[in-house]
């Protein structure tokens, strides 16, 4: 059995070395898991409080709306945290992308280790220089059109539910600003914050679909033939 990994010119990595490297692909994956699993925690979290504030709110008629608002900010403040934790969980994700695609890759197609494009010098000076290599606004993009958005979607639809058929059912427009109404602010005030606020999450999660840098992300062309799937592996 051989103890290196071949080039083209001859060995370039002993047994030491490649050991090393796979040690090297476990600890970044694994780095990726923990912070994955951070990820699901706080839309977890997300989840739960529209849970809670959806019973609290449909729990009578009297009942008011101000909860589902309430947590719609406390939610907003749980995707600004999870756009900071995705842009750690893409730096290890991306070094297990690169290793997965440069290093592993060409090893399986038998063409051995392979330096072509630099990608061993990139990815060192990635670890000598830790940097983040998305912007919080694309991270809190993805994020939004991957969960929150449905979260969000649900809270408005909640509401405007709510003000509609509670404390009866709204029969003019009337009706429906002042079941709208918070203490003195006025219902029109109210609605067009509400307008705008997820208004602005549309055009967040709209912008940030052009040029994204996140790595893994899974895509299939239309004239992809997939070996897996001739393999017989689901």
């Amino acid at each position: 059995m051989s103890t290196s990994v071949e080039h083209a010119d001859g060995p370039l990595l002993n047994a030491a070395e490649l050991g090393a490297v796979a040690h090297l692909y476990r600890g970044e994956m694994y780095r990726s898991k923990i912070w994955r699993t951070r990820l699901d925690t706080t839309t977890n979290w997300g989840v739960a409080t529209t849970g809670v504030a959806l019973s609290v709110t449909f729990s009578s008629n009297e009942s008011s709306p101000v909860p589902l608002a309430l947590v719609g900010l406390l939610v907003m403040v749980f995707l600004v945290i999870e756009a900071r934790r995705y842009r750690y969980f893409d730096i290890w994700r991306t070094r297990v992308r690169m290793m997965e695609i440069y290093f592993y890759g060409p090893i399986l197609m038998g063409r051995g280790f392979q330096t072509d494009g630099g990608w061993n010098e990139a990815l060192a000076r990635d670890y000598e220089h830790l940097h983040f290599h998305i912007s919080f606004w694309e991270a809190a993009g993805r994020r939004l059109r991957r969960n929150y958005g449905w979260i969000f979607a649900i809270q408005a639809i909640s509401y405007v539910a709510k003000i509609s058929i509670h404390p009866y059912p709204v029969r003019d427009l009337a009706e429906f600003w002042d079941h709208a109404a918070i203490g003195p602010v006025p219902g029109q005030a109210i609605v067009a914050f509400g307008v705008l606020f997820h208004l602005s999450l549309v055009l967040l999660a709209a912008f940030t679909i052009r040029d994204q840098h996140a790595a893994g992300r899974i895509e299939r062309p239309k004239d992809y033939d997939d070996p897996m799937v001739k393999l017989g592996v689901h």
